[in-house]
């Protein structure tokens, strides 16, 4: 009994690692140019400058230069662009 619960402990954190590894990215940053010939979006995220592809359900005509977004990767591909919303501030 002590062996199959080893087993399965050793099987569900590798499952935990697998899931990790292939969970889609947020990267958040300021929009530095758009091509939408390319399909691609330059990001700058601190100071350093992605270029990103974006998916097909992505509307290029709606992201602007200069507007902070949010940008879910997924296998290196943006699958959504939103405006980087401020977090609530906390507090009384």
């Amino acid at each position: 009994m002590k062996k199959v619960a080893v087993v399965l402990v050793v099987v569900l954190s590798l499952c935990l690692v697998v899931s990790m590894a292939f969970a889609a990215d947020v990267k958040k940053g300021v929009v530095k140019s758009v091509d939408e010939k390319a399909g691609a979006i330059v990001l700058t995220v601190g100071d350093k400058d992605e270029t990103i592809k974006a998916g097909t359900g992505v509307d290029l005509k709606a992201v602007k230069a200069g507007a902070k977004v949010a940008v879910t990767v997924d296998g290196g591909i943006a699958t959504k662009v939103e405006a980087d919303k401020p977090k609530a501030a906390v507090g009384c």
